[in-house]
């Protein structure tokens, strides 16, 4: 049996140890995590890339959740009848949809992070929004939130360290719910067992 994955790049790392620590035989085809900062191409990158390798494999799945797709995505996913990751966001998938939901009604001035983003935080957010360029747009982007909550899967010091860097640089409080992997863990197991 063979697999591809058609995954989210800031998953990919996630799901390649993942597959080596259950030994899963999967290959996977990470798309540019920057994608999402452009949601509806996002959906078109799947669709291109699975028509690519579906006969590669005896089974294809796509390791995104909807990320801001509205309905997009999954409407690719029918079209080749394969499975996805659930949620609405990688938050979904590494924290619960229900503690995230509970997050926001606390707090709906929440700005999350995952490691991934904690990682690649200046590239991803700082300038791609051209903050390097005009760090007086700061409050303009980032105004209504109140906090960061970093999702840690990894809680280490060098990873804390570069959340707190990131809560920084746009001004807000860091706050950190560990939650490790054992939620991309059991999307991953119920993912291909479809």
């Amino acid at each position: 049996m063979s697999i591809g994955i058609v995954a989210c790049g800031a998953l990919a790392t996630h799901i390649d140890e993942l597959a080596k620590e259950l030994a899963l035989p999967i290959t996977i085809y990470p798309l540019p995590p920057l994608l999402h900062n452009r949601p509806e191409k996002i959906a078109g990158e799947v669709d291109a890339l699975l028509t690519q390798i579906k006969d590669k494999h005896t089974q294809c799945a796509v390791a995104y959740a909807d990320c801001g797709t509205y309905g997009q995505l999954d409407a690719v996913i029918q079209r080749h009848n394969v499975a996805r990751l659930g949620g609405n966001h990688c938050y979904d998938i590494f924290a619960g949809q229900s503690l995230i939901e509970t997050m926001m009604a606390e707090n709906p001035g929440t700005y999350f992070l995952t490691d991934f983003l904690v990682k690649s935080f200046h590239r991803s957010v700082i300038i791609e929004l051209g903050l390097d360029k005009y760090p007086h747009l700061r409050d303009d982007y980032f105004r209504n939130y109140s906090r960061v909550m970093w999702l840690a899967q990894n809680p280490n010091p060098e990873l804390r360290a570069a959340a707190n860097d990131a809560a920084n640089e746009i001004g807000l409080p860091l706050e950190t719910q560990i939650v490790g992997s054992e939620g991309l863990r059991r999307q991953l197991e119920i993912l291909i067992s479809h």
